[in-house]
């Protein structure tokens, strides 16, 4: 796989985690809702912003983003799925995806540096500390 590529594919990630956090937050139910739905609006805010820094930079590279529900669904990792019904379940999808999202960033950040492309290293070794927090944190809240 090269970085473009790889971009591709986290492009394509971000945006299926984007519809699922969306998902997440209109369904999100029970004593965690108050917690959950507020953070879940803000994961997805999070998450477009990633998007678009990423096709951005992918542009600024000479490459083409992906832009279609189509594309991302070919090029994603992530799946989609409709089976979290509850907190624990939602937030542990989060877990495995944040997870997932975070290898393929060290992978990123090798290609990048084989590239010699500092910039994009640098995006996505910035988007590794933000999602080690962030897996932390759902952990934490699963206290486990």
């Amino acid at each position: 796989m090269n970085l473009e590529q790889m971009i591709n594919q986290q492009i394509a990630n971000w945006n299926v985690l984007y519809t699922k956090l969306h998902r997440f937050h209109w369904y999100v139910k029970g004593p965690s809702f108050f917690t959950l739905h507020p953070k879940f609006e803000e994961l997805y805010n999070e998450a477009a912003v990633t998007i678009d820094e990423l096709a951005e930079r992918l542009l600024s590279i000479g490459g083409q983003p992906v832009a279609t529900m189509k594309q991302y669904l070919e090029h994603a990792n992530i799946e989609e799925t409709n089976q979290e019904t509850t907190a624990e379940e939602m937030v542990q999808a989060l877990v495995n995806d944040y997870s997932l999202i975070l290898e393929e960033s060290k992978l990123a950040i090798e290609l990048a540096e084989e590239a010699n492309d500092e910039v994009t290293a640098d995006k996505f070794l910035a988007l590794t500390e933000t999602l080690g927090t962030h897996i932390w944190m759902l952990r934490a809240f699963l206290n486990n």
